[in-house]
């Protein structure tokens, strides 16, 4: 099993996974020694499908030394891709019909899969974090996406069988839920919104935090801000995707909002919420965009001053509407523009980090490496602990104390109290 992608995308392959365990099929590290490798791709960027025809010469070089080696292809695969993509995979299927393994295998069993993909059960990854989709699917139609081509229209899992599913979680010792979603903003099951379904799943018994993605500015609500303070659970953190300082481009990307009610809605957020950590999201090169409309970006990042961003240069992505435009932004100025808001974005990162330092915080440890241990605290912020005595033992999905003792832009440190 092959993952390449989002925490969606995971959260597809988790499914698979247990598809395949039915059928008997055992998990193998080396690609090469397996009967059946079956690959979950995202088709957001055209990087990452690329990634996806260099897999193809390795499956040749698989397939001499074993000629019985069945691919599958699945995930978010655009229609035309699919055309191209069969010819180096045996199988290529649309990821709400995974439950038509068996029968491309050629398996014939009585087993007992749902018909509707996201009622399979996951074989989590991780034991003690959790990806759990709310919907899928999107409605928005950004200039620049795929999304709605490959997921289509949004269907909304009931929440019964979401809050049923985190209740199991929970039960095994799950300290941490992501709620998924294309746009998880407009998740809706009849009376029951996005901002009631927090509440909902806060109600859960236990020690546990609730962490969401993604989000769509216009659809960022004010019930949903209430809802996000009451709810002890959820965690003060929110990734909410600007793409662009420039409302010209906004409307060229499709976005539906623009600079100036994005920012009204993060001065209230940050009013309701006044310790919340805010990331985003910005293509930096957008068709036809200017130097100075590049500066509003720059602006609107000094102004907000982020804790983190996720910068992406503009490729053209086939089937999009932005596919249409010029490209006419040199690779090179993408960079540069790149390189602009990444020093602005540490800058203002560091900044915020410094005022931490002395304070306490809870961290999930997520891993070892380099004599230390990693994990996220409350506001999704990296930190790292070095071991002293008291902490020589395993402290991988634990919750830990820490006093923070100093701050680069992106990594806390600090020592177990």
């Amino acid at each position: 099993m092959a993952v390449y992608g989002c925490q969606m995308n995971i959260s597809d392959a988790e499914r698979i996974a247990t598809i395949l365990e039915q059928l008997k099929y055992a998990k193998t590290a080396d690609m090469g020694e397996a009967d059946l490798i079956v690959v979950t791709m995202c088709s957001i960027r055209q990087s990452a499908v690329d990634r996806i025809h260099g897999l193809v010469d390795k499956f040749e070089i698989i397939r001499k030394k074993h000629p019985k080696l069945k691919t599958i292809l699945t995930g978010c695969v655009l229609k035309r891709d699919q055309k191209i993509f069969v010819e180096g995979f045996d199988f290529v299927l649309d990821v709400k019909d995974m439950q038509r393994i068996p029968e491309l295998l050629g398996i014939k069993k009585n087993l007992k899969i749902k018909t509707d993909y996201l009622d399979i059960t996951p074989q989590y990854e991780n034991e003690f974090s959790a990806n759990v989709p709310i919907m899928t699917g999107c409605n928005n139609f950004c200039s620049y996406c795929v999304v709605p081509y490959v997921r289509e229209r949004e269907i909304s899992r009931h929440a019964k069988e979401i809050v049923a599913e985190i209740n199991k979680l929970i039960k095994k010792n799950y300290k941490e839920i992501w709620l998924l979603g294309q746009n998880v903003n407009s998740y809706k099951d009849g009376k029951v919104d996005f901002p009631q379904l927090l509440k909902l799943v806060n109600k859960i018994p236990g020690d546990f935090w609730i962490r969401f993605t993604s989000s769509h500015p216009k659809d960022f609500s004010t019930e949903l801000i209430d809802a996000m303070a009451r709810s002890k659970k959820v965690k003060h953190y929110l990734n909410l995707p600007i793409q662009s300082g420039d409302n010209d481009i906004l409307r060229l990307m499709n976005r539906h909002y623009t600079v100036e009610s994005y920012k009204k809605k993060i001065k209230e957020l940050k009013k309701i919420i006044p310790d919340i950590t805010l990331s985003t999201d910005i293509i930096v090169g957008f068709p036809g965009e200017s130097k100075k409309q590049f500066n509003n970006t720059v602006k609107l990042f000094m102004e907000l001053k982020y804790d983190m961003g996720y910068i992406s240069k503009y490729s053209p992505r086939a089937g999009t509407g932005a596919a249409k435009l010029k490209n006419n932004v040199p690779t090179e100025e993408k960079r540069r523009r790149e390189k602009v808001l990444t020093e602005v974005l540490k800058m203002t990162a560091l900044e915020k980090n410094k005022k931490i330092i002395g304070t306490k915080t809870k961290v999930l440890i997520n891993e070892f490496k380099n004599d230390s241990w990693y994990g996220k605290d409350e506001f999704y912020k990296t930190v790292r602990m070095t071991p002293i005595k008291k902490s020589q033992k395993n402290l991988r999905g634990k919750f830990v104390n820490i006093k923070i003792t100093g701050a680069s832009a992106f990594v806390l440190t600090g020592d177990e109290q």
